[in-house]
């Protein structure tokens, strides 16, 4: 049978008229698949919008309603548009629940806690995992591979097997070789140093591909003008290689300012210890009753840096992700 003699699978206009409304989206799909590309895409992309930003919406309806939860809906408790009238610009709502978050409890100084552990640690791993990725990316040695297999191993144990020798290790219940380690419980260092090995590995991979991208070219005439290879790092690797570290960076730091293990068993949970943004939302927490519209008003000024942080960088966190994706 020729082509010309096979039927035509497209209906004629007279079964579009008689079908219904479904049958016929369906066949208009059929002739036209772009349509429903579309409407896949809308639909996923509805999906992730409500699956992500509702918890955050119902999170400043429970700050707005007050201190109790009772009656919270898509509205705060109380909300009334025609109190406006009458000269409540607040219409109900308890917009002060913002600024009673700072006074309850010192969530600033929560806050600040987060912040400075999360650059000490990103400091710490960008400038590890920068020597450690320029040996991987751009040096051929033997146990090349074993050793990236190893770290990649490492990476996916679990925190709290790390968490017992380590409690014990900060607190001066073991003497490894004989030695007696520095008392480190309520000390930042009892938090960062775990923080720096878990957030290590993923920098080091992304890092090691950004470094074997760079041609050997550049590298070899930095060292022909006098500088040395740690210095042809710092001065030609890292430049040029600034959508990986900062990548590498953003994704250490937002991890770390969310991290909640080891910072609730590290600390006693006091602001003067270190304690971080977590241990500040559960301080709301009484004996008898709890706070949750300060936590929620807490929960989102803490996310707050973080999402920031990710809108101005998003670009630089996109590329880094994707760089090597493609091969030239």
């Amino acid at each position: 049978m020729s082509v010309e003699d096979r039927p035509d699978p497209t209906p004629a206009d007279g079964d579009d008229e008689a079908a219904g409304p479904f049958e016929r989206w369906v066949r208009d799909t059929i002739r036209n698949p772009e349509k429903a590309y579309k409407a896949m895409f809308y639909t996923a992309l509805i999906f992730f919008l409500i699956t992500t930003l509702f918890p955050l919406y119902w999170l400043l309806m429970v700050a707005l309603s007050g201190e109790t939860t009772q009656d919270v809906g898509l509205l705060p408790r109380g909300f009334d548009p025609g109190l406006l009238l009458e000269g409540d610009l607040t219409m109900g709502a308890e917009p002060g629940v913002f600024v009673n978050v700072f006074t309850v409890v010192p969530f600033h100084r929560y806050m600040l806690n987060s912040f400075v552990l999360a650059l000490v640690t990103t400091a710490i791993v960008l400038l590890v995992a920068s020597l450690a990725g320029y040996v991987f990316g751009r040096l051929q040695f033997k146990g090349k591979t074993p050793l990236l297999l190893l770290i990649l191993v490492i990476s996916f144990f679990p925190p709290a097997a790390f968490f017992i020798p380590l409690y014990q290790l900060f607190n001066q219940n073991i003497t490894p070789f004989g030695l007696t380690p520095p008392e480190l419980f309520n000390t930042p260092a009892a938090m960062f140093l775990p923080f720096s090995a878990l957030f290590l590995p993923l920098s080091i991979f992304i890092l090691t591909t950004f470094y074997s991208q760079i041609p050997d070219g550049l590298e070899d005439a930095a060292r022909v003008e006098g500088t040395t290879r740690l210095g042809a790092l710092f001065r030609v690797i890292i430049p040029l290689s600034a959508p990986g570290v900062a990548t590498a960076g953003i994704l250490t730091f937002i991890a770390v300012y969310n991290e909640f293990f080891f910072s609730f068993l590290m600390t006693d949970g006091g602001p003067e210890n270190w304690a971080p943004l977590v241990e500040g939302l559960i301080a709301y927490q009484g004996q008898y009753r709890i706070r949750y519209d300060l936590m929620a008003a807490a929960s989102i000024v803490g996310v707050l840096p973080v999402a920031i942080l990710v809108v101005v960088a998003q670009e630089k966190i996109v590329s880094g992700l994707t760089a090597g994706a493609l091969k030239e």
